[in-house]
């Protein structure tokens, strides 16, 4: 009797040059080790193996984070679904697709369309720009001059009434000090205060759009 061997396809796109990488796994090739998908230049590479508990774990790179994504999947959902999406937990963007060749190429078709799109939105040329461009955005917040904006806009809250604690509409006056984990904004008078999240250039840039703050 012969045993149909359980096998799925696997895609990811290469984060650095956009290639496609297209690959069939199959289960008693993945049983004896680990496998490795690898863009034809070099750029990048997928890995996939077998858990002793039977499941099976990804590390796949991503088109915008600087590290790749680890996955834990149970052995149906690996070979059974005819297809499954892993997406970057940061913006949502489908990074690789396991299912049957017809289902997974019509994704990799979509999301290059999607891709693209994106690409052109942000004036970039190259998915290799796009990370890059990420990368810049969750970098340390350490610019002076943002910082001199923060204060400005944390003044301008102050003084329009826009800062509220427990001292009711006659609250204040606060400090604003900045830490390694962001902004802390304080009463002086009742202790109220909150921590504004500013590790990064990213969160530094939300939070410009801010119009009111409620200390606790």
């Amino acid at each position: 009797m012969i045993l149909n061997s359980k096998e799925t396809t696997l895609a990811y796109r290469c984060p650095v040059c956009g290639t496609s990488i297209i690959s069939l796994v199959g289960l008693f090739a993945l049983s004896g080790d680990l496998i490795k998908l690898k863009c034809p230049s070099g750029c990048s590479e997928l890995s996939v193996v077998r858990t002793k508990d039977k499941k099976v774990r990804l590390t796949v790179p991503c088109l915008l984070c600087p590290k790749p994504h680890v996955y834990t999947l149970s052995e149906a959902v690996f070979f059974e679904r005819d297809l499954f999406a892993l997406s970057c937990t940061y913006s949502g963007i489908d990074i690789a697709f396991i299912g049957t060749k017809d289902k997974v190429m019509d994704a990799l078709a979509k999301s290059e369309k999607e891709l693209l799109e994106l690409l052109s939105e942000a004036g970039l040329d190259n998915f290799d720009s796009l990370r890059l461009q990420n990368e810049e955005e969750d970098a340390p917040f350490t610019d002076p001059e943002i910082e001199d904006i923060v204060r400005f806009v944390l003044a301008d809250l102050d003084e329009e009434g826009k800062i509220h604690c427990s001292c009711g509409d006659e609250g204040g006056p606060y400090t604003f000090e900045f830490t390694n984990e962001g902004v802390k904004v304080e009463c002086e008078v009742c202790g109220d205060s909150i921590l504004i999240p500013m590790k990064t250039v990213s969160e530094a840039r939300r939070f410009l759009d801010c119009s009111e703050l409620h200390l606790k």
